[in-house]
């Protein structure tokens, strides 16, 4: 069934993605190690990141593509390629204006982003010339994000999967052939982010040439669907930026503690986002179109059938991940990042970090999934209003918890906001009547909690088992075992899930039976 082959391979991309993301940071790890270069490096790459994710993964994917998907349906050709060359013109022009003041003011951004770094100024002047040589990443990507709604509306979703790879590997590159030729060394990851991003723009033409959707851009203010976009995108900026705005601030303040903070916090959650993205993402990447497909046509009992699967599939991943990410959390950084310039006290900084990170990846998967209903339904202000609400009091928890926990209690006060904005989500689906629990809710929860146990049981055997992992110090050997890990860990937890009554062949007919033409 398409429906779930796009799940499933689009879940594989990302995997595999994401995998080489990991070698990515192996790479930047032993090369760079935890430095005040490399803290210089995320912060700089932090802040175009907050931008792709604020403006590309949220008003271009959850406002864009379901004006898209409805104009699609009702409209002739001409008006949808006149929409989307009006869309990719009025882009443009912000991403221009954007990037020039970005340029510009970029050592204004550092004092704001990051202004523990006043304090050295050979730190405060490499992280400005990063910012400055990795600001018009964010034109690319946002180019490239945008392109990837047009290819979804036509449910082409592979494509744009691959499109992370070209960023990793670009990165991986001038870390070991070309670093060298650098002074300071880090100034080739700067390079590195630029060159992934232009190879992106150039992949995504190649791609909407192929389904006939490369149009030129053109600006026309006066499109109705134009100024709905525009109406919306600001609610839906805020309302899917509550997670970043608090890693943002969570950014400010490390900035100001321990030195390494940065770097250690990167480290974690580059981890928390492998689960996260593989499922989150991608599961919401697939349901937005679909879920905006079946409201428009007013088929509620396929919308209801459809969102309240995607939630429980959510929770089946999300739970042994984040299980598996907080017990096994030392394991994981020891085989993935301790080696040249990471030490063991790095490891043990991260771990924590982690640990701290692991007790929100539920509600990060959740969250991803849950406003994909409200942005489908073309309802943007209520995520918004959850997000400020989530923003403010986790800055408020910062005040109380980093003075304690340091670096992990900004770690803690992101996994607890999540929590927050999780909990008003819900409470807001039922109320306007989009979501509701059924009985057989009470049975599927029962399931996953009992599964828990006996894979926290079989983890916490497991370790006992091979606690001379710590012995090895090639890497291969380390992967081997953490792979063991993972697999005796899932198993356990997938093999009690049946034993105590799920019914996956069930639970796949249910999804199965849905027509989605």
């Amino acid at each position: 069934m398409a429906f779930l082959k796009s799940i499933l391979s689009i879940s594989l991309i990302s995997f595999f993605s994401r995998f080489v993301g990991f070698i990515r940071d192996i790479y930047i790890a032993k090369f760079f190690g935890v430095s005040m270069y490399t803290d210089a490096f995320f912060i700089a790459f932090k802040i175009p990141n907050f931008f792709r994710k604020i403006l590309s993964e949220g008003a271009f994917s959850q406002v864009f593509l379901p004006i898209l998907i409805k104009l699609k349906k009702k409209e002739s050709n001409k008006v949808v390629n006149k929409f989307i060359s009006n869309i990719f013109g009025l882009i443009i022009l912000i991403l221009l204006i954007l990037i020039s003041l970005g340029v510009f003011f970029a050592s204004k951004i550092v004092c704001l982003i990051a202004p523990g770094f006043l304090q050295d100024i050979e730190k405060y002047k490499i992280t400005v010339f990063l910012l400055q040589i990795i600001f018009p990443y964010i034109f690319f990507i946002c180019l490239v994000s945008l392109s990837a709604c047009v290819l979804n509306a036509w449910n082409h979703f592979l494509s744009s999967s691959f499109m992370p790879m070209f960023l990793n590997v670009s990165m991986i590159f001038f870390s070991i052939f070309l670093s060298q030729y650098f002074h300071p060394n880090i100034l080739s990851l700067g390079f590195s982010v630029l060159f992934g991003g232009f190879i992106q723009v150039i992949f995504q033409i190649f791609n909407l040439y192929r389904i006939n959707r490369l149009i030129f851009p053109s600006f026309n203010f006066k499109n109705k669907s134009i100024n709905i976009f525009l109406k919306k995108m600001f609610p839906a900026m805020l309302g899917v930026s509550a997670n970043q705005i608090s890693l943002l601030c969570n950014t400010i303040i490390s900035s100001l503690i321990i030195s390494g903070s940065v770097s250690w916090i990167y480290y974690a959650d580059r981890i928390i986002e492998f689960p996260a993205g593989i499922l989150g993402t991608s599961l919401s990447t697939i349901l937005l179109p679909y879920l905006s497909n079946f409201f428009y046509k007013d088929l509620k009992n396929k919308f209801f059938y459809l969102f309240d699967w995607g939630i429980k599939l959510s929770i089946i991943i999300s739970v042994p991940s984040s299980l598996f990410v907080a017990l096994f959390s030392k394991y994981i950084i020891f085989t993935l990042f301790q080696y040249g310039n990471f030490n063991s006290e790095d490891t043990f900084m991260t771990q924590k970090t982690l640990i701290a990170y692991s007790f929100g990846l539920i509600s990060m998967v959740l969250t991803k999934v849950l406003v994909s209903a409200f942005y489908a339904r073309q309802d943007a202000s209520t995520p918004m209003k959850i997000s400020i609400f989530t923003i403010i009091s986790s800055q408020i928890m910062n005040i109380f918890l980093v003075n304690k926990l340091q670096h992990v209690g900004l770690a803690l006060s992101f996994s607890i906001g999540s929590w927050v904005n999780l909990l008003f989500l819900f409470y807001y689906l039922k109320k306007k009547k989009i979501f509701f629990f059924k009985k057989s809710w009470w049975k599927f929860l029962f399931y996953i909690i009992c599964s828990m146990l006996v894979m926290t049981l079989t983890m916490y055997f497991i370790k006992n088992i091979f606690v001379n992992v710590y012995m090895y110090n090639n890497m291969l050997i380390r992967a081997l075992y953490l792979l063991l890990f993972v697999l005796i860990s899932f198993f356990s937890y997938f093999f009690s899930l049946f034993i105590f009554g799920f019914d996956f062949i069930k639970f796949y007919n249910v999804i199965k039976k849905i027509k989605y033409d």
